[in-house]
């Protein structure tokens, strides 16, 4: 097993060990009630004594559909704290009664040793806002997402679910040695917009065993990203596993060590990618690997696109200047959904470089010809047995 993930089990296993005696803190015992049309004030006043604690502490919500407007759960905290959520909170709809504006419901926030629990469900109910265009006066900042953890260190997120999210479902900023397991992200193919775990600017972080339906990027890897292990995740539907979109904004940090192995990609539209804009700030990426992957029906399995532009209206469609390095697709294996089996566009004034491919087996289920590659403005290392043959569409700048 990994040391890291060793390192991970040990801590979140000391982190039970306090649990197991921990002091309980039940939302109704100050007045959350599920018959009420907002149980904010008491998750909060529940929260905050918990926090307070001295001890070993354990926030309960039961079974129960609890409405609740918005839930800044804020430390630091004076000692482990549990997050047991075994019922549902429910978030208002947008313009409805208690609904605030803005890009938050829940969110940890400075908290260390957190354990958020149990097989309850984080609601957002999002339908509304789904399909909504995101240039349009920034609307998707506007919306809130259903999950924030913000300078969360040394804590795990097991087994609770998020659904039907305004915007992303989860948003990780800023955190360090946090772990996602068990974890399951449910929400239709429609609901654009809605991300399954964003990442940014954090180190650490661990996604094992999860299962995320969603109507875009089950998991992206925003900039500033350090080390994060993504292992034994189903996705589907969704866009697929995705590093970026990067080179949008200045300053933004590097992305370096991307581990994503042993994973499932069902009827995505994309399987594993790494994008960045053309024209974009200046940036950069490396020591991304993607290994064992399995694809069933997915449309662009092997992606790397330096000529990202979703809207088709870039206005400057000069090359990007985020340089991709030491990068590896092997074991990736299954079916794809559209003729180019793997692609990979870089950048013509930053040449990808360090560029491996290894045993990839993909077959093509539609009827436009056989399956093929195509390459530009990289020369990657060829290895194994690879279907189809690497570069069959020429390299070109």
């Amino acid at each position: 097993m990994d040391l890291n993930i060793n390192i991970v089990l040990i801590a979140f296993f000391g982190m039970l060990a306090s649990h197991a005696t921990a002091e309980v803190f039940d939302v109704t015992k100050n007045g959350a009630a599920p018959g009420s049309p907002d149980n904010a004030e008491a998750l909060l006043k529940t929260w905050k004594a918990a926090c307070a604690s001295p001890t070993a502490s354990k926030v309960v919500v039961p079974k129960g559909v609890f409405k609740v407007s918005a839930a800044p759960l804020v430390g630091p905290c004076k000692a482990p704290i549990e997050f047991n959520l075994e019922g549902t909170l429910q978030a208002p709809q947008v313009g409805g009664p208690g609904y605030k504006s803005g890009d938050t419901w829940v969110n940890f926030d400075n908290v260390d040793f957190l354990t958020v629990s149990g097989k309850g469900i984080f609601d957002g109910q999002g339908q509304s806002t789904w399909g909504k265009k995101c240039d349009a006066q920034e609307y998707c900042g506007n919306v809130p997402m259903n999950l924030r953890f913000n300078f969360v260190k040394n804590s795990i997120v097991q087994d609770v679910t998020t659904k039907d999210s305004k915007q992303f479902h989860v948003n990780v900023l800023g955190c360090n040695n946090l772990t996602f397991q068990n974890f399951h992200v449910i929400a239709p193919k429609e609901s654009l917009n809605t991300d399954g775990i964003h990442v940014g600017r954090s180190s650490g972080i661990k996604i094992i065993d999860t299962i995320i339906e969603t109507g875009d990027d089950c998991i992206s890897i925003g900039d500033g990203t350090k080390n994060i292990t993504i292992t034994k995740v189903t996705c589907g539907p969704g866009h697929g596993i995705s590093v970026g979109s990067l080179g949008k904004y200045p300053n933004e940090e590097p992305v370096v060590g991307v581990f994503v192995t042993n994973c499932t990609m069902k009827n995505t539209m994309n399987g594993v990618r790494i994008k960045t804009w053309p024209d974009s700030k200046p940036g950069s990426a490396t020591d991304m690997h993607f290994e064992d992957i399995i694809m069933e029906n997915v449309g662009n399995p092997v992606l790397i696109d330096q000529e990202y532009c979703p809207a088709a209206n870039c206005k400057n469609p000069g090359p990007s200047k985020v340089k991709i390095s030491n990068v590896s697709f092997k074991k990736i294996r299954g079916t794809s959904s559209t003729p180019l089996g793997w692609k990979l566009l870089c950048s013509l004034k930053l040449p990808c470089e360090n560029v491996v491919v290894s045993d990839i087996d993909l077959k093509y289920t539609g009827s436009e010809g056989p399956i093929q590659s195509e390459c530009k403005n990289v020369n990657p290392t060829a290895e194994g047995t690879l279907n189809p043959k690497p570069c069959s569409t020429p390299l070109s700048s």
